[in-house]
């Protein structure tokens, strides 16, 4: 396995933690699909000015794809990546137990990484693959909320 990183930002220290395992290794066409999804997904929220914080940050077995900031503003933002809709749009892929999930993992980062003034949102982002390589992305900002007190 290889050795943790530690990268510090001001004065903020994070874990840059590799991928687990090499993707060039994953035989399911699908996670190597969902990690192509994030990474589009991140070139995304990268241009509309947000910062990723972290990608694919996990507390035990649980992840959040994405964390990206933009000022005071935090979102928490998974990913879902699907080829046609067979199965249903790729936002209706996260269902309640994965917002619950998500929001467990979320509770964990602000726990570690969040700041006194910080305002928390869960966002969602469907990435419609096609064969031709022309993906489309939708964003859909507050897709849920948790119910926080």
């Amino acid at each position: 396995m290889e050795p943790v990183a530690w990268l510090t930002i001001t004065r903020i220290t994070f874990a840059v933690c590799p991928i687990r395992s090499d993707p060039s290794t994953w035989r399911d066409p699908r996670h190597r699909r969902g990690l192509a999804g994030e990474k589009e997904a991140i070139a995304y929220l990268k241009s509309q000015g947000w910062t990723v914080m972290d990608h694919r940050f996990t507390m035990g077995r649980l992840e959040v794809d994405i964390v990206a900031r933009r000022g005071a503003l935090v979102a928490f933002v998974e990913v879902k990546t699907r080829r046609g809709t067979a199965f249903g749009s790729p936002l209706e892929a996260v269902t309640w137990a994965k917002r619950r999930e998500i929001v467990r993992v979320a509770r964990a980062w602000v726990d570690r990484y969040g700041k006194p003034h910080d305002v928390f949102r869960f966002d969602v982002i469907a990435v419609h693959a096609s064969r031709s390589g022309a993906d489309r992305i939708e964003h859909v900002e507050d897709a849920f909320r948790p119910g926080w007190r």
